[in-house]
């Protein structure tokens, strides 16, 4: 299948996919928890580093018997990084492809109604107001299968067609 003839077929003009389910979703939050563990320990090393080269320039000084990662441990800074750099993954998944890792494993994509990418805004506010995750569960109780998270943010998640999930750009508005 040629390129033009993929976007005619999978951009949202043409296209609809139904809303992702509960579990479906659970899927993916599962999957996405070991990539964001993984990130996160990624992020915890940078800093490590970064205070290992704060101390060897003589910056900051380490109390006898007191490590790197004393530094850093309890420190509100890092904890605002660690969150930081959790919410760059989301928003940055959703907000260039639509997908997480895990959500393209179980083939959901985050978009606007009309098909269109979300925006950098509505990234930040699905994370936000997810609430780790348990804003699906509204999923349950709302006949439109949107989790509380789709509904503030004004986007929906869909399930999408193998052939749709491998349409690697979704460039689209």
């Amino acid at each position: 299948m040629s390129d033009s003839r993929i976007s005619e077929e999978f951009s949202p003009e043409f296209s609809t996919f139904p809303r992702a389910g509960f579990w479906r979703r659970i899927g993916a939050i599962i999957y996405d928890l070991l990539v964001v563990a993984a990130v996160i320990m990624f992020a915890a090393g940078a800093a490590l580093t970064l205070v290992a080269v704060l101390v060897s320039a003589g910056l900051i000084s380490l109390a006898e018997g007191q490590d790197h990662a004393s530094v850093i441990q309890g420190n509100p800074l890092f904890t605002l990084y660690i969150i930081a750099v959790i919410l760059l993954f989301y928003t940055g998944f959703w907000r260039r492809g639509g997908q997480t890792l895990g959500m393209r494993a179980w083939r959901m994509r985050v978009q606007n109604s009309d098909g269109s990418r979300i925006s950098w805004k509505q990234g930040l506010i699905r994370a936000l107001t997810s609430l780790c995750g348990l804003g699906n569960f509204w999923v349950l109780f709302n006949r439109e299968k949107l989790a509380l998270q789709d509904k503030i943010a004004g986007c929906e998640v869909v399930v999408l067609t193998s052939e749709a999930n491998q349409y690697k750009n979704w460039k689209r508005k």
